[in-house]
C-alpha cells in the first residue's frame, strides 16, 4: 500500500465511481423497475412483476456469492485486478447497451439482460474496491471512499437528470416517445460508463499482489489461498464480525435501491414523481457522502455507521405509514443523507481490517457477503408483497436485518482489529 495518496492516481480511481453509478441510478433505481412494469410486463400483475423483478436481482446477487472469492483470490494470484475489472465492465455495459433492442412484451429478455447488467456492475466493484489500498494510504481511505461515493451520486444523478428531462419531453429532443426516450436511456449509461472507466485503466496503478503467474499455477494457488484464508480469518476476529454486521444492514440497503422505485408505484404514485424523487437521493447524496467521510475521519468510521443503521431504521419504520407522494420525497432526502456515507465508510472500514497483500481476495469475501445479503433483502420484499396483499407491508421485514447488524457492529473492536491484521501481514513478509 501507498505511504502516500497520490491525488491524480485517487481520483481516477474514484471516477470508476462516477462511471458505474451511472448504472445503479438510471438502470436499476431509476428506469427499469418502471418500464418493466408499464412497457416489457406490462401484461403481468404488479404483484408477479415485483416477484420476478426481485427474484432477477437475488439470482444475480447468489452468482456472485459463488464466485466472488476465488476471482478475487485469482486475482491476487495474477496480479489483474484491472484485467478482471474491465472484463466485468464490458459484460454490464453490452448487456445495458442490448436492452435499447428490446421489444414490448418481451420481459424474459429484459429480466435475462438485466441479470447480465447486474453480474457485471457486482462484479466490477470487488475489483474496483480492492484498488483502494493501490491509491490510498491507510488514513486516507476514509476521506478516499468518500470521495467515490461522492463522485458517483453526482454522476449518476447528471446523467439521469438530463434522462428524465428526455422522457417528460421527448419532442424538445427529437425523440419519438417516452418509450424511446428511455430505451435511449440505456445506451447513453453503456457510452458514459464505458468513456469514464478509461482514467482507471489508464492512471491508477496495481501492485503485484501475491505475483503475476502462469494461469493454471494461478488457479491452483487461488484455490489454496482461499483454503488459506478461511483458516486465517479465525486470527482475524473482528475483521469477521464486522463482515457479520455488514452483511445484515448492507442487506437493507440494497433492497431500499432495488425496490424503492417499485414499492412507489405499488402505493400508486405517478413514476414521474418517483423520478423526481431519486433525483433528489442523488442530489442530497453527493455532499452527504463528503459530509460522512469528514465525520468518520473525526470520529471513526463505526459511529458514523451506527448513525446512518439508525436513520434507515426510521425511514422503513416511517415507510410503512406513507400515503402521500410528499411523504416519499421526505423518505428520498433522508435516504440520501445516510446512503452513501454507509457505502464509504464501510468499505474503508474493511480496507483498514485486512492484511494490503490480499486486498482483491478478501473483498471478494466482501463483496460477497452483500451480495448475499442482497438474496434474501429482495426476494422477501417480492414475497412479501405477493403473499400480503399490502404493499406498505413489503419493506418491514428488513428492520430486524438492520437492527442485527447494529448489535454487531457494535461489538467489533476496531484497533484491535486493525493490529491483528497488521501482524498477520507482517508475518507475511517474514515468511
Amino acid at each position: 500500500m501507498p505511504a502516500h495518496s497520490d491525488q491524480r492516481s485517487l481520483l481516477a480511481w474514484a471516477f470508476y465511481d462516477w462511471a458505474n453509478s451511472a448504472f445503479a441510478t438510471v438502470v436499476i433505481a431509476g428506469f427499469f423497475p418502471v418500464f418493466f412494469s408499464q412497457f416489457w410486463a406490462s401484461e403481468l400483475p404488479d404483484a408477479k412483476s415485483t416477484q420476478w423483478l426481485g427474484y432477477a436481482s437475488s439470482a444475480a446477487s447468489l452468482m456472485l456469492v459463488l464466485s466472488a472469492p476465488i476471482l478475487g483470490a485469482l486475482a491476487d494470484q495474477l496480479g489483474a485486478k484491472k484485467r478482471f475489472l474491465l472484463g466485468f465492465t464490458l459484460l454490464g455495459l453490452l448487456a445495458t447497451g442490448a436492452l435499447y433492442w428490446v421489444g414490448a412484451g418481451q420481459w424474459q429478455m429484459a429480466l435475462l439482460l438485466y441479470l447480465a447488467g447486474l453480474l457485471g456492475f457486482f462484479g466490477s466493484n470487488i475489483f474496483n474496491d480492492a484498488l483502494i489500498t493501490d491509491v490510498a494510504a491507510p488514513r486516507d481511505y476514509e476521506r478516499a471512499s468518500s470521495l467515490a461515493y461522492a463522485l458517483g451520486y453526482l454522476g449518476g444523478g447528471l446523467l439521469f437528470a438530463f434522462f428524465v428531462l428526455m422522457v417528460l419531453m421527448p419532442e424538445r429532443f427529437g425523440v419519438a416517445d417516452e418509450a424511446a426516450a428511455v430505451r435511449l436511456s440505456f445506451l447513453g449509461v453503456a457510452l458514459w460508463w464505458a468513456v469514464f472507466t478509461l482514467p482507471l485503466l489508464l492512471l491508477v496503478p496495481e501492485s503485484r499482489g501475491l505475483g503475476r503467474r502462469r494461469f493454471r499455477a494461478a488457479v491452483q494457488g487461488a484455490f489454496g489461498e482461499l483454503a488459506l484464508t478461511f483458516r486465517e480469518i479465525r486470527k482475524l476476529p473482528n475483521t469477521f464480525l464486522f463482515l457479520l454486521a455488514y452483511w445484515f444492514y448492507i442487506d437493507g440497503v440494497d433492497t431500499v435501491v432495488f425496490m424503492a422505485v417499485k414499492y412507489g408505484l405499488d402505493l400508486g404514485f405517478p413514476s414521474s414523481s418517483l423520478m423526481v424523487a431519486l433525483l433528489i437521493t442523488q442530489f442530497v447524496g453527493f455532499p452527504a457522502a463528503l459530509v460522512f467521510g469528514r465525520l468518520g475521519a473525526r470520529f471513526g468510521p463505526k459511529p458514523s455507521i451506527l448513525l446512518a443503521i439508525g436513520i434507515y431504521v426510521l425511514v422503513i419504520a416511517a415507510a410503512s405509514q406513507m400515503s402521500r407522494v410528499e411523504h416519499f420525497y421526505a423518505l428520498a432526502i433522508a435516504i440520501g443523507l445516510v446512503q452513501g456515507g454507509i457505502q464509504a465508510l464501510s468499505r474503508a472500514l474493511f480496507a483498514s481490517l485486512i492484511p494490503s497483500e490480499q486486498t482483491a481476495e478478501l473483498f471478494g469475501f466482501y463483496n460477497m457477503v452483500g451480495k448475499f445479503a442482497a438474496v434474501l433483502g429482495p426476494f422477501l420484499v417480492g414475497t412479501t408483497a405477493a403473499v400480503g396483499g399490502d404493499p406498505r407491508l413489503a419493506l418491514l421485514p428488513i428492520l430486524l436485518l438492520f437492527l442485527i447488524g447494529a448489535v454487531l457492529l457494535w461489538r467489533v473492536d476496531v484497533n484491535a482489529g486493525r493490529a491483528a491484521a497488521s501482524a498477520v501481514a507482517g508475518a507475511a513478509h517474514r515468511a
